[in-house]
């Protein structure tokens, strides 16, 4: 078992681990060639199975599918961060997890009822959702491996589908909600979490309870902690606020990187 635990104050901790990957795209890191936050989306949108999906980046043997939270693939920022993940080398699926029906920006909108949102989409609801994803990049397009991205809400399933059978090789999460030690024990997968340190759904005791499960599994994990960040940084980071940028660009890498050495 291989683990690594670490506590990126500022992310400082975590650059070190995935400096050899910055290295292979030369200046890309620095040049905002790969993640970019702003500017039209590059991929289209196409039916699968019967579910709509965003589909970015060129064929690749590993392809990443991209679970997003509880905002969709139409909000701007998961079709941006989709799209960097293409623009890194991964052909990159990501669902619609709500039947062009996602929560509200604004989650004090008075006519949302959050308890009613997610009782309409749990498991039951969005499991057949993206396993018709994994099972178009598999059989559709033949790629050899399948990586999870997920983010808040996609997050928990980043480690549901690392259970057996359910066709993923690899699991990145950030900033994961609603995610079961049972859930986490059964994942025969390396996972990756990155988490804010000040994110009221993932609080210090909660990742302490992540880590012991992970530990349990005898499997290749880790677990990054960004300070100066919020929950939701990965995807929707106030980007003017250099630690909210730095953290959402660094969780980027920690995810590529995690691809490229486990998938």
């Amino acid at each position: 078992m291989k683990s690594i635990s670490l506590l990126a104050l500022w992310g400082v901790v975590s650059l070190g681990t995935a400096t050899s990957h910055y290295r292979s795209y030369g200046n890309s890191f620095t040049n905002g060639s790969i993640i970019r936050h702003d500017g039209p989306p590059v991929g289209k949108e196409e039916v699968h199975n019967g579910f709509n999906m965003y589909i970015t980046g060129e064929t690749s043997d590993t392809a990443v599918v991209y679970l997003t939270d509880v905002f969709g693939i139409q909000l701007l920022e998961n079709k941006l961060l989709a799209d960097s993940f293409g623009r890194a080398g991964f052909l990159t699926v990501a669902p619609d997890l709500f039947g062009g029906e996602p929560a509200p920006v604004d989650m004090n909108d008075p006519n949302f009822n959050l308890t009613e949102f997610l009782g309409l989409h749990g498991p039951e609801a969005t499991d057949p959702i993206i396993a018709a994803a994994i099972d178009y990049v598999r059989n559709e397009v033949g790629v050899s491996k399948v990586a999870v991205t997920g983010y808040c809400f996609g997050g928990r399933y980043s480690a549901r589908f690392l259970a057996e059978g359910r066709g993923a090789d690899v699991g990145f999460a950030a900033h994961p909600s609603m995610l079961g030690d049972s859930e986490i024990a059964a994942i025969r997968g390396p996972l990756s979490i990155a988490a804010a340190d000040s994110d009221e759904l993932l609080p210090p005791t909660r990742r302490s309870e992540m880590e012991a499960v992970l530990f349990t599994t005898g499997l290749e994990y880790s677990v990054t902690l960004y300070g100066g960040t919020p929950h939701g940084f990965a995807v929707r980071a106030n980007i003017s606020d250099p630690r909210q940028k730095f953290g959402k660009e660094q969780a980027f890498f920690q995810a590529v990187t995690w691809f490229d050495t486990w998938a």
